[in-house]
């Protein structure tokens, strides 16, 4: 291609001073070699281009890209060397060019090399002008095919050990040189109780934890010293989980230059193989939950044989007995753990507010109604909602609720459209549906499709087995709560919780145990820092023992039956022999029985 005289000037001001015609055409044939060679000299690929997209010009980087001869490619239209399903993108692109004279920059095509590889190239696409009319279009391109294919290996690569990293049961978790986390694979959520995402780009030793932090000492020392660390044994006293074990290994990463980049640490659980005896013969806690007496583990059972089904369960139980703490434990052992689990307190609201709070609406429905707002149903949608005091809701309710348990639909307020859900429903009550049933208050028909499933919580009075447990357990989150180095209870003290029947079971008890807890200023909780209700209490374990005075005597042989009976449970003991439980254990020591549980 000749350039114009136009540019020819620019390029050579002595063509001016030439009047003969052979030596200006010399002239432009020099100019033109010159145009060219400057061309050729690019490290990238040169070509320019008419409107129709055909090429007029271009360097030898295009020829090496395209395979091609000089001849084959001048005048080829890009039709020819692209996909059909790639010429319209291709077309778009230099119509906007065209049309609003911006240049188009880093745009990335393929090209069919003639052998029919394909070629990636990016590029900048401009406007070509003459006399400022435009006559084509100039592109500069570079061949990205080799670090397009190392990006996508990269992104497999990375895609496999994502995969390793996140099916493995070891926690794994690394940081920068600053202590910054880096990476934490999915176990780090469940051995550490730390979100996963949530963590990246956080510093590891500022974090909130639920344990006693003693890990962070061996990764102070791994990043400040670069030392391994290896099968290191350690006891987390996390509050929800306060007798788990890890195993810890640690190690530093150094750069190829030498220089610290930080730290990974790989965490693996041996709770359970460190607990498997005591687990074999007696279970001690089901997620949240504290017990190891029979009623207990009967629940732990239902449980785990109701957590992965679909059906409604209803839960009963006196106020204060973990009715909420069952209903999240069959949530998050189960399938939808991963889904929200909503709570719905029924009692609390207007029969108009409620229909709100579990149907929502639209705006416009009612006064105060400024806005959409979405329903607790939509809310839990796929995973679980926990309606306590179901008993205390209207006619109205009633019968919406019967309709979302049978139809898995609703309607919010004021709005016509229906809407599906997938929520498990679970409801809770202190009172007596049947007896609601039977006096009109409750539909029957919404009874039973509450009660397919019904979990009864003992009393606390009914479980005092369990006491110590649960003490222990409110003691361990106090501990924390209050930064209190305190033990545990007096001897005095847990002789009186024994000996109290507990009507706000246990609920008051961790009320009991803060209030100690906020007047202790020594390391063991005493009978002065109890409450004055339990302090005046006379201290009669259950309302079915006797008073002192009416009680007779027993032999040895029925202090042993019925202990037998009870199977070595001194309350049960008492109830059967009408006597204090404090009685069972004197008896015990009088005898000399020996406890074989």
């Amino acid at each position: 291609m000749i350039p114009s005289k136009k540019i020819l000037y620019k390029l050579n001001p002595q063509i001016k001073k030439y009047g003969d015609r052979d030596e200006i055409e010399s002239d432009l044939r020099e100019v033109q070699n010159q145009y060219q060679q400057l061309i050729d000299e690019l490290p990238e690929g040169y070509a320019e281009y008419d409107l129709e997209g055909n090429l007029t010009a271009f360097n030898q980087v295009v020829v090496e890209m395209g395979g091609r001869d000089k001849d084959e490619l001048m005048n080829l239209s890009y039709r020819e060397y692209m996909e059909p399903e790639k010429i319209d993108r291709v077309r778009k692109a230099y119509n906007e060019v065209f049309r609003t004279g911006i240049p188009k920059r880093n745009f990335v095509n393929e090209v069919i090399h003639k052998n029919g590889q394909k070629i990636t190239l990016e590029g900048f696409i401009s406007l070509k002008k003459v006399n400022g009319q435009a006559v084509g279009f100039r592109g500069i391109w570079r061949d990205i095919t080799a670090r397009k294919k190392t990006e996508a290996d990269l992104a497999n690569h990375r895609g496999r050990l994502e995969a390793i990293f996140g099916s493995v049961k070891e926690g794994i978790l690394a940081v920068n040189a600053q202590g910054r986390v880096t990476d934490a694979n999915a176990a780090v959520e469940t051995i550490c109780g730390l979100p996963a995402a949530g963590v990246i780009g956080k510093p590891f030793a500022e974090m909130e934890t639920s344990c006693g932090r003693s890990c962070h000492g061996a990764l102070q020392d791994t990043l400040s010293h670069e030392t391994t660390i290896k099968e290191c044994e350690i006891r987390c006293n996390r509050y929800d989980r306060p007798r788990q074990v890890v195993v810890l290994n640690s190690s530093p990463l150094i750069d190829a230059n030498g220089r610290s980049m930080g730290a990974v640490f790989v965490i693996r659980d041996i709770t359970e193989l460190l607990g498997l005896e005591e687990e074999l013969r007696e279970r001690y806690k089901f997620q949240n939950l504290i017990g190891k007496s029979k009623q207990m583990q009967e629940i732990y059972e239902l449980l785990e044989n109701l957590a992965n089904l679909e059906t409604t369960v209803l839960i009963t139980g006196e106020s204060g007995t973990g009715k909420e703490l069952v209903a999240k434990a069959l949530h998050y052992a189960g399938e939808r753990s991963h889904k929200p689990f909503v709570k719905v307190n029924c009692s609390a609201l207007t029969e108009s507010l409620l229909e709100s709070e579990l149907f929502g609406h639209v705006k416009g429905a009612f006064t105060g109604a400024i806005k959409d707002r979405q329903g607790r149903f939509e809310m839990a949608d796929g995973g679980t909602i926990l309606l306590d005091e179901i008993g205390d809701i209207s006619p109205l309710i009633q019968l919406k609720l019967l309709r979302v348990l049978q139809e898995k639909e609703f309607e919010r307020v004021g709005e016509s459209t229906t809407l599906k859900v997938d929520v498990r429903v679970i409801t809770s009550t202190n009172k007596d549906l049947r007896e609601k049933v039977k006096n009109g208050e409750f539909r029957e028909d919404l009874y039973y499709r509450l009660k397919v499933m019904e979990i009864t919580l003992p009393a606390l009075r009914d479980r005092l087995d369990d006491l110590p447990l649960l003490v222990d357990h409110f003691c361990q989150l106090l501990r924390a709560r209050y930064k209190k180095k305190i033990d545990g209870v007096s001897s005095e003290m847990m002789s009186r919780f024994m000996n109290y029947a507990w009507p706000g079971n246990v609920r008051e008890l961790e009320h009991v145990l803060e209030h100690a807890f906020v007047l202790c200023g020594g390391q063991a909780l005493r009978f002065e820092h109890l409450p004055a209700e339990i302090k005046e209490h006379g201290g009669t374990a259950h309302p079915s023992a006797p008073p002192a005075s009416t009680q007779k005597s027993h032999s040895v042989q029925e202090v042993m039956n019925a202990l037998e009976k009870a199977r070595w449970n001194k309350t049960r003991a008492a109830q059967i022999l009408g006597v204090h439980r404090r009685t069972i254990h004197r008896k015990i020591q009088q005898y000399n029985l020996l406890d074989e549980q």
